[in-house]
């Protein structure tokens, strides 16, 4: 199948244009848990066709392959990299911030916050 989807990309890339279908899911709540009554204790759920799904897989897989190939990508990207989250990317940041006042050093710091949901 994908010298099929690597075709049709090629097609997509070259005519600057992607199916409509691809630019549109059907999105659905998914309960989390807790009290059914409360908008926050759902979650969106999309559907996509299924070969645009396996075309995000063989980007994906492609990209993934050039990394490693490469070595593109930094040790501290914890998002990027199985075994690693987010989580161990703040303990990384506030360890290397508790070297680095430990050493005199002095930190300067932008902090952004992105909520889930509204």
């Amino acid at each position: 199948m994908i010298p099929y989807l690597a075709r049709f990309l090629d097609i997509t890339k070259n005519n600057d244009t992607l199916p409509a279908e691809w630019k549109s899911a059907a999105v659905f709540p998914v309960h989390k848990g807790s009290y059914r009554s409360l908008v926050t204790n759902y979650r969106p759920a999309s559907l996509i066709s299924v070969i645009c799904k396996q075309m995000e897989h063989v980007i994906a897989s492609y990209l993934k392959q050039a990394w490693d190939k490469n070595d593109w990508l930094y040790e501290g990207q914890n998002g990027f990299i199985p075994g690693h989250s987010c989580e161990s990317q703040v303990i990384t940041v506030f360890q290397d911030s508790v070297d680095s006042m430990d050493e005199g050093d002095r930190i300067d710091a932008i902090v952004i916050y992105f909520l889930k949901g509204f």
